[in-house]
Formats: C-alpha cells, structure tokens, sequence
C-alpha cells in the first residue's frame, strides 16, 4: 500500500527539478502560464515504478462466505440455534424450519451491509480527475492523473478539477471550491504570497490546492507535493476503509436483552429438571420437558417480528422521501441522543443569498427567497425607503460580476462564484435582465479580485458615459470613496457601524461604489479614489425553512443538536443562534482546539465536546474524532452531512443521514439513511418512526416473554402440587407456534401512539427488559399461569380424565394470548383509550391464532397428535370470561403505575 501514497514538503531539490533547463518552445499551449519546464519523461516513468499509481488504495474485500459466516456471531443467535436443534430433536420439524429461516433472513440482512464500506471508497475514487495537464520535457501535455508524480507541474484552469495535493507556484484569481473538504460555502482564493504553517486548517492553506477540489475562476500552477492515498482526500478514503466495531442500538440491546433471557431460562429449566427427578419421573420425559420449556420461553419469533417491524417503518419513512440503506437503522435513528449535523447544505441551502440591503441615509431593504429562488422580493426594511433607488447598487454588484446563470431541465444552473451568483438573482428580484444590462453597458475593462486587494471593480459604458464599479470589503472601499449617495459627504464611522451590526448578525457584508469618467483607463487601479459609496449588502448561506422547526421538535424530543461545521466561528454561532442549537453566552469550540485537546488527552477533548454544541473550522478528521467521543462519552450519535468530508463521520456514527439531492456520492454511500428531498426536518419523521419500530418490538418481546413465563408457571405449580403435567411438550410447542407465528408479527404494524416525541430518549444504559416491561411480565404471567392452573386443578378436581383437563387448559391458554395481545398495544395508555381498528392485521391475527386452534381440534390426524377435541359453546365462553380478567388486571397496573411516575417525576 506503501506505494499508492506519497507526501513531500518542498525542498532544495524541487527547484532544481523544475527549472530543469528546458527551452519552452515558442508557440507552446498556455505559453504565458509555464514558468517551469517540469521534470523529464524518464524521471516521471521512474517515479512512477518507485511511488505508485496517483489513485485511492482500493480496501481490502472480504469474501462473501465468510462475511454470511460472520453474521452469526451472536449471542442471539446462539440462543436461537439451539432452540432451532431442539425443536428438530423434539421432532417439531416446522418449528425448527421456521427458526432456521429466521436466521437466515438476519444473514442476509447482516451480509449486505458489509458492503458499505467498499462503495464508498470506490465512490471516492471518482471523485478524481481522469485528465490533467502537465509540463514535461519543457512542454505541456495532457495525461491520465492515474499517471502523475510527485514533482510534476500541472497546470490548472476554470472548470479543472484538481489531480493530486499542490503548492501553487502560480495562481491568477484562482478561486477553488473546496466545500466538499472544508464545509466553506464561499470558494477559496488561492494565493501564492502566502507561507501556510504545517498545522493550518484547511480552508486557510491559501498556496494549496487539494485533489478532488474544483476551480470556479482563474488559472494556476504547481507542483505535485502529494498524490494517493497521502493526499486530503485520500486519507478520508483510509478513514472510510477503517473496520468499525460501533454495533447499533437495536442490536446492542438486544444482545444484552438475550444474555440475560438465556440466563433465566436455563435457571428455570435445571430447577425443573431438578424436582421431575426428586419425583422419580422418566428422564427421557423430563428432558423433552425441559427443552419443551427452553424453546417456548425463547422468543423465536422475535427476530422476524423485528424484521417486519423495521422494513415497515422504511415504508412509512419512504412516503416522507426518506430512503433507508440499512434495515436496522431505522429503529437506529429513533435511539440517538445526539445529531450533529454539517451546516453547509445540510442547515442552510448552500447558495449565498443577499438579505439585506443598507444605503448610506441607514434606507434599509430586506430581501425574501432562498439561493437561486427568483420569486423572491425586495421589501423597504425603514419608512421611506424605495427599492427604485437601488437600480444602481444592482447594476454595480451584476457589473463587476463574472458568474452566469444559465437554463437547465431542472431550473437555474448557476456558474461562477457563489458572491457573484447572489448579485444576480438579486437583479432578477428587481425586475432586471442581467444579460441585457451587460450588453447594453459593455465592459471595457476590469480588475479581478485579488485577496490582497479584497475587491473587484470593472469598467463599463454607462448612459453615455463610462462607470468604474467597484465591489468589496467595505473597510478597503471606504478608503477609495469622498463622498455617499444620496447624503452629504461621507460618514465613515456610519457606514463601518452599519457593516458591523450585519457582520454580528452573522452577514457576510460587501459594499459597493461608483466613479463616473471620460475616458477608459488604461489602468483602472489609478482611477480608484474619490469614488462614490453606493451602500451595503448582507449575504447568508441562508438556514432551509424547515431546518428552525426541525431543530425546536428535536429540543422537545430531549435530543441534543449540535453544527460542526469548517466555516468561520463567528458565521457558525450566528446560524446556531438563529437556529436555537446555541444560546448567546456558548463559546464555540475551533479545529485549533480540537486538535490540542486531542494532543492532550481524552478529558481534555471530552470537556470540549460536552460544553459547546458549535463547532467551527472543523477538518474532516477532525469531524471523526467529535463522533468518537461522543460515542465514547455514551451518547447514540446521528451526523447529517451531504459532502466528502462528512463521509468518515457519517460511518464512524450510529446512524448517517446524508442529503439526496446535493449529497455527493461518497455521502450517500457513507450513510445509514438518505434524505431524498433534502429536508433536514424529515429527520423528525425519522426519529419519530425509529422510535415507533422501537415501541413495537417491545410490545413483541412483552407479548412473547410474558406469555412464555406464564407456561413455565402453569408447569412449575403443577411440579410444585405434584399433579400432572398441564400441558404436553407437543402442546407446549404448538400454543408456542400459534400465538409467535401469527399475533407477534401482527404487533409489529401498530401505528404510532402520538407521544413518541413528548418523550427523551432512552438512557444508552437502558435494557429492553426494563423495569416497567418486567412488572407487566411478572403481574400478566403470574395472572395466566395461576388462573390455568386453577382451571387445570378444577377440571382434575371434578372428575375430568387428565387429556381433557389438558384441552380446556390449552383452549384457556389460546385466549389468554388472544386477550393478551391487546393489553401489549401500549405500555401506558389505557385499551379503551386506543382505537380498536388501528391495526386490523392484528385483529385477523387473533380471529387467525383462535380459529386455527379451534380448526385443529375437528381435524382428523393433527387433533390426535395435539391431543386436543372440541368444546361446547358454552365452555368456550366460560374460558373467554376467565382470559378477560387479564384486561382488568393490566388496566389496573397501568394506572398504577402511571400514578407512580407521576409522584416520581414531581
């Protein structure tokens, strides 16, 4: 792998290798751009064999076999294996093959999302360029990137995407988009002048370009100082390969939910065995006994319960655009505690907008509609003020502009800076054809932005005239202007007062100006003074509509919400305040400070995490390590992300949720959950889902443990009194496979009970097997198991042979679960406060568990096996009248209980 990566600083060497000596050939392409003659054909050839191909290490693939192998590592499905050979051994073949195809199912599931990992490193290949320019041999030629090496010199112009990690030799308003490493909305102007420190974030390496990243304006050059793997995004790639130990919540609680299930039911089965044997019955009689018990007290219909539960809540969530790559991450996403989302694209819409407008006499303008919108309007923000005197702040910002809007299937497609962008869908707000202006006022001269000079300014024909414009940072066009429209003379301290409450409310702030002349400068920078100062703008990345309501609902919910983001930590606090993410007195946390706190220790970097929800300047790698501490910090994390440096927090996280529209590949490959409309309010309904699947396979598991514990008691007060057994190991199995196969599924499709978001989340620490499902298990259990015990006893009592005590028991039994079913529809709100008809599958599935039962009993054959005949009407209602003390007792613990928590909470 060693040969994929490379990274040098420059050294001595470099600049003898780039000035090799050479001729450039008159007439070469870009003649003007070359100042080296790059390193010879020979060397590169060489450099090549002894560094490797300039592409991502592709990870290491594990077969097929041996991931399915894998999924069965668990003590769930141990459990559930020996249940599976029991039955067999037991000779309950559809029990055993019903088992076995659970497991199965879990494989498959479990097999497909090994796969992850591998799509996304393979989507962050192509993220690379297959074409560069380079100079060789002292001439410029075009080659595959796969082929570049360090030391090459390649040549980058608008519309380029950059081959491979570069210090920039040249760079001629060379403005990148860098926003799928660094989160920056607005594009990076590159600048040769400046010596970047070995440990500066990202976004401020002015004299480097990063591979992957994409040139919006200008031209460069430089020289290859890391390719592959060792490149910015090549180690994202590497993070992205990682193996990843982090096992869902779902699972996890499960896992542990088992453990203990297990435990239990091996206790119960030796104590069994134990009195059968004091009483002198036959051994081969109790051990059937014994594993009877064991298979029936196992939920083994838990797993495909889960499984429909799951693939339902992705339905639901399917009709609200929210696409599910993972099964369990549904139920994932309704655990989490914490969402840390990106801001660029993922809070806000990722198109600078101007939102307001302020002349010098402080007429002020508000500006509606998001990014690239055209129905937006222009509004007076103070009395008096007419958006007709803004004709010429319009004509300026879309002059000095070198963006475009063009036309495509799906609306605007903007080119250009994003700056330069805003201007012009403000002049389409106004009433304004962009084009037509610039034909009719043509350019005849202009200075391009330069950081240094932190404006731009062009030259135009104006109403018979010519007109410099100038548009920049306000501090540098004051210095340029004597006198402000529209008031007498210039008040500086005014105007600055102006740009600085913008900039507080987190603006990016832009002033404008004008100077009319005669003639047309041969050099224009001689002519920028005694310039007029046309007024002010403020432009936001602005926040998506829903994204406030979205946040406020996850508040509600108890889930903590924090931005980590690569922009400045100003910006990102206004939008965090804006948002309600953070209050007025938190103090952002920085990359700088991340990445001393890690340098320092776990404590120091978990206090950083705990107190701030803002985190700004933000590296990728950086991003990683917020979610691990999270993670180790106890928290059940979701990251919302849409560009390739969220990638390895979207897969370090519980869940990744990345955006469908804008997300770029390896976003969407990296996550858990894709949100197609790119909606971060549609997290809600995902959470909201997530914890309705969770609900539900808590009512499954109810149902199925508490059902099988009241076997194991009706059995163990038989062993106790010393009568027969109640219930035969076939019966055991067959009430097991009539109320799992049918009602436990059925469970699974119960809608939402309309409090899951008035509700924080559940503790991490938290079991399934809680301390209110363990009450309502012991109370129902105790409640079935003694009253058919009674009715067993009652029936002995009377005269009635063993076998037909046995039928009334089992019958008995049937509707218990029947009953029962309805009680697990909620843990707190009342049966007669639930709408009946919510779940009509459920209903089917009781009519479906009796009527079965019923059929078995006048059918030849199977009746003899199960050992069972009809009953009268009149004992079946008797029996019904018996199974429905169970409501009144569940109803009688839920208002206890909610009694309870309500003293508690006071």
């Amino acid at each position: 792998m060693a040969r994929d990566c490379f990274y040098v600083p420059l050294t001595p060497m470099y600049p003898i290798l780039l000035s090799g000596g050479y001729p450039l050939p008159t007439g070469c392409c870009n003649n003007t751009m070359i100042r080296s003659s790059g390193i010879t054909s020979a060397l590169a050839a060489e450099r090549l064999v002894q560094y490797g191909a300039n592409r991502l290490p592709e990870p290491e693939t594990t077969g097929l076999l041996k991931i399915f192998i894998s999924q069965f590592r668990s003590p769930f499905i141990y459990v559930l294996f020996v249940a599976a050979i029991a039955s067999f051994g037991l000779g309950q073949r559809v029990n055993a093959l019903f088992i076995f195809l659970v497991l199965l199912l879990n494989a498959l599931i479990g097999t497909i999302q090994e796969y992850s990992a591998a799509r996304a490193a393979a989507a962050l290949r192509q993220m690379v360029p297959y074409r560069a320019t380079v100079i060789r041999d002292g001439r410029a030629i075009t080659i595959n990137t796969t082929d570049i090496v360090p030391g090459d010199y390649v040549q980058l112009v608008s519309g380029d995407r950059v081959p491979a990690d570069m210090r920039l030799v040249e760079a001629h308003e060379l403005q990148v988009d860098e926003s799928m490493l660094t989160g920056e909305s607005v594009a990076t102007l590159k600048d040769t002048g400046v010596e970047t420190v070995e440990d500066a974030p990202l976004g401020d390496r002015a004299d480097i370009s990063f591979a992957g990243t994409v040139v919006l304006r200008g031209r460069g050059a430089g020289e290859v100082i890391a390719t592959g793997s060792a490149t910015e995004i090549g180690q994202i790639a590497a993070d992205i390969g990682a193996e990843l130990d982090i096992a869902p919540p779902l699972m996890q609680r499960i896992e542990r939910f088992t453990l203990r299930i297990t435990y239990a039911i091996l206790v119960l089965v030796a104590l069994i065995f134990l009195v059968t044997v004091l009483r002198g019955d036959d051994l081969a009689s109790v051990f059937l006994l014994g594993v009877a018990l064991a298979v029936s007290a196992i939920p083994e219909g838990l797993p495909a319960a889960m499984t429909v539960a799951l693939a339902i809540g992705m339905r639901r969530m399917a009709r609200r655009h929210v696409i599910i790559r993972r099964l369990l991450a549904v139920e994932s996403l309704g655990s989490c505690t914490y969402i840390a989302s990106d801001k660029t694209g993922t809070l806000t819409v990722n198109e600078m907008t101007i939102r307001r407008i302020v002349l010098p006499d402080n007429a002020s303008f508000d500006v509606s509609g998001e990014g690239l919108d055209l129905h937006g309007l222009v509004t007076p923000g103070t009395e008096g003020a007419d958006s007709s005197r803004l004709q010429l702040l319009a004509h300026a910002g879309l002059l000095a502009n070198e963006a475009e809007l063009d036309d495509g299937p799906d609306g605007r497609v903007p080119r250009g800076d994003v700056v330069d962008v805003a201007f012009l869908v403000l002049a389409d707000k106004l009433g304004m054809d962009y084009r037509a202006v610039r034909t009719r006022c043509q350019e005849q001269g202009k200075v391009p932005y330069e950081s240094i000079h932190a404006f731009a300014a062009s030259v135009n024909q104006y109403e018979g005239g010519y007109e410099i414009f100038v548009k920049g940072s306000v501090e540098r066009l004051l210095e340029m202007c004597a006198h402000a429209r529209g008031v007498d003379g210039l008040d500086r301290a005014k105007i600055e007062q102006q740009a600085s409450a913008l900039a507080q409310a987190g603006y990016r702030v832009l002033g404008l100006a004008r100077r009319s002349v005669n003639i047309v400068p041969a050099e224009p920078e001689e002519f920028l003074s005694d310039m007029e100062f046309i007024g002010i703008v403020g432009m936001m990345d602005p926040l998506r509509p829903e994204a406030l309501a979205a946040v406020q609902q996850c508040h509600d919910a108890s889930i903590k919400v924090a931005m980590i983001t690569g922009d400045h930590p100003q910006t990102a606090c206004a939008i965090a305040l804006q948002l309600g993410i953070a209050d007025a007195e938190m103090e952002p946390v920085t990359g700088q400070q991340i990445r001393e706190a890690a340098n320092s220790g776990a404590d120091a970097l978990h206090v950083l995490v705990e107190n701030s929800r803002v985190f700004a300047r933000i590296e990728p790698h950086q991003k990683k390590l917020i979610v691990e501490q999270l993670v180790a910090d106890g928290e059940f994390v979701a990251v919302t992300g849409d560009g390739v440096n969220d990638a390895p927090a979207l897969r370090q996280a519980h869940v990744g949720v990345a955006m469908g529209r804008r997300g770029t590949d390896v976003a969407r490959e990296s996550a858990d959950i894709i949100l197609a409309d790119d909606n971060f309010a549609s997290i809600v309904a995902g959470i909201t889902q997530g914890r309705i699947v969770y609900n539900n396979i808590r009512k499954v598991i109810f149902l199925l443990i508490s059902t099988g514990a009241a076997e194991m008691a009706l059995v163990m007060l038989s062993l106790l009194s010393g009568m027969p057994l109640p219930l035969l190991p076939i019966q055991l199995l067959w009430l097991n496979l009539v109320t799992n196969g049918i009602q436990d599924v059925a469970l699974a499709f119960e809608p939402e009970e309309g409090h899951e978001l008035q509700r924080p989340p559940r503790a991490p620490s938290e079991p399934i097997f809680n301390r209110l499902m363990l009450e309502r298990v012991i109370v129902n259990a105790l409640v079935m198991g003694c009253l058919a015990f009674a009715v067993f006893s009652w029936q002995i009592g009377n005269g009635a042979t063993v076998e037909g005590a046995r039928n009334i028991t089992l019958l008995l039994m049937v509707l218990f679960e029947n009953v029962h079913v309805l009680n697990s529809r909620s843990e707190v709100t009342s049966i007669f406060k639930q709408y009946f008809f919510g779940n009509p599958l459920l209903l089917f599935g009781m009519l479906g568990a009796q009527g079965i039962h019923i059929a078995a009993m006048y059918t030849p054959g199977l009746r003899d096996i199960l050992q069972v005949a009809p009953v009268t009407l009149h004992q079946w209602m008797q029996l019904l009248m018996i199974a429905l003390v169970l409501i009144v007792v569940d109803e009688v613990h839920k208002r206890w209980s909610g009694k309870t928590a309500a003293i508690v909470g006071s």
